[in-house]
Formats: structure tokens, C-alpha cells, sequence
């Protein structure tokens, strides 16, 4: 990751992500496969489908359950790829916890990135390159015609030398401007868990209570997209069994309130 990395890391559109998705719209996504197949009949549009998707785990799905794959392995697959996403969801969460903590009990920022990097899995970030392309971000984000949206987005979507580079330039923000400057961002930033531990650190509320509330942020997440993922997994399955519309539809519902 180069300076034109720290300016440019989220210019590319955002992905659909199951973990943000409603299930309402995960099972309606479901349902018009279904649709378009007793229309269409033609399974090369499920091809097509894949190649255009860019949500990892219903690609997966696409790929397998339409193969020449039994259903029980179908599903063993997908409970692997599931057990796969999760984890590094929640490394991701993690490591987003960890440092709106170091931010809420005024961190010294290089400690702060010392724990990240404990987290951060395969990446060749150094410490000195990280401090580097945060300061870059800051300078940038300084910037008259900044996209402050994109360049102040965090989320568990952006890879781990990138997602440790955003939070180290919120952690120098907080410590060269104080937990309130975090404020002026705030603005900028989409409902999120990362969203609201910036509005706790910047309100000035204990590190302590942080920690346990973006603890409880991950964990309600993590069990929704596990949800999430056995109900895409059983609504691929019915609609590879050739079930009718409205069977299909009866799984989705055994997974809604």
C-alpha cells in the first residue's frame, strides 16, 4: 500500500456485505433466483449471476449448491465457508474495538497499533509505513475538496493494512486534537458500530463501558450474519431441490421473526 493507497483505499463502490444485509432482503434476493429460474430455465444465468455478485458468501453458494455437489456436502461446504467469513469478521470487529479503547483511555498511538498488528493476519504493514500512510490520511482528509465520506469510512469489510491504517489516523486525531475533535467526523460516517465507539470516545465515556458495548456490537453482528448465512444456505438448497415458489418461501419465514 502506496501514498496513493492512503488517498485512494476506498474509491472502489461498496460491496453488499451479509453481515449488513436485512434478512428481508437476503431472503428476497433468494426468492427472485427462484423466480428468474421457473422463468427463465436456464441455470447459465446462474453463472452470470455469480460473476456479478461480489458478496462473498451467496458467490459461494452459486458456485456449490448448482454443481454437481450432493446437498449434505453442499451444506458442510457452506458451514465451512461460513465458520471461514466469520472469523475474520470478527478479527476485523476486533480490531476496531480495540482501538476506539486505546481512543476512549487516551492510548499512546503506537501502542495502539502494536495490538492491532497482534490481530492483523499476513500483513508486511510496519509500524513506521502505518504511522506514514495515517499521517498521509490526515493530510489529505485536510484537504478543500476531501470526499470525506469515503476517505473516513472504517468498516470490517476493508482489508487488515488498510482497516489498521484508518484506525491509527482516528487514535492520532484523538491524541493531537483531544476525544472531542472526534466529533467533527461524525457527520461524515454511516451508522455503524465504528460510528457509534467514536461517539462514545468522543462524549467522553469510559473505556471500560466501550469496550463491553462494541463487544456486545460484534457480538449481536456476528450472530445475525450466522443466521443469515443457514438461511441463505437452506433457500439455495430448496430452490437446488426444485421446490415450489411458495416452499421456498416457507424456509425463509423459519428464519424471520
Amino acid at each position: 500500500m502506496d501514498h496513493k493507497d492512503a488517498r485512494d483505499q476506498n474509491t472502489a463502490p461498496n460491496e453488499l456485505d451479509i453481515l449488513e444485509m436485512p434478512v428481508e432482503a437476503l431472503a428476497a434476493y433468494w426468492l427472485s433466483i427462484k423466480k428468474l429460474l421457473d422463468t427463465k430455465r436456464d441455470k447459465a444465468l446462474l453463472a452470470a449471476e455469480m460473476e456479478n455478485t461480489g458478496e462473498r458468501f451467496i458467490r459461494h453458494l452459486l458456485d456449490t449448491a448448482f454443481s454437481s455437489l450432493d446437498q449434505e456436502l453442499v451444506r458442510e461446504l457452506a458451514r465451512a465457508k461460513s465458520q471461514t467469513l466469520l472469523a475474520e469478521a470478527r478479527r476485523r470487529f476486533e480490531m476496531i474495538r480495540l482501538a476506539l479503547t486505546g481512543m476512549a483511555q487516551n492510548e499512546n498511538p503506537r501502542l495502539t497499533f502494536i495490538r492491532l498488528s497482534g490481530l492483523m493476519g499476513g500483513t508486511t504493514l510496519t509500524e513506521k509505513r502505518a504511522f506514514e500512510l495515517a499521517y498521509g490520511l490526515m493530510s489529505t482528509v485536510g484537504e478543500k475538496d476531501a470526499n470525506l465520506p469515503l476517505l473516513l469510512c472504517v468498516d470490517h469489510k476493508q482489508k487488515d493494512d488498510r482497516l489498521a491504517v484508518k484506525l491509527l489516523f482516528y487514535a492520532l486525531a484523538a491524541r493531537r486534537n483531544g476525544k472531542q475533535a472526534l466529533n467533527e467526523y461524525l457527520p461524515h460516517l454511516k451508522p455503524s458500530p465504528f460510528a457509534e465507539g467514536v461517539s462514545l470516545a468522543a462524549d467522553g465515556f469510559e473505556a471500560e463501558f466501550v469496550s463491553s458495548h462494541l463487544a456486545a456490537l460484534r457480538d449481536h453482528a456476528l450472530s445475525g450474519a450466522r443466521r443469515k448465512m443457514r438461511m441463505a444456505t437452506e433457500m439455495c438448497l430448496a430452490i437446488k431441490a426444485g421446490l415450489p415458489y411458495d416452499d421456498v418461501f416457507r424456509v425463509a419465514r423459519s428464519f424471520m421473526v
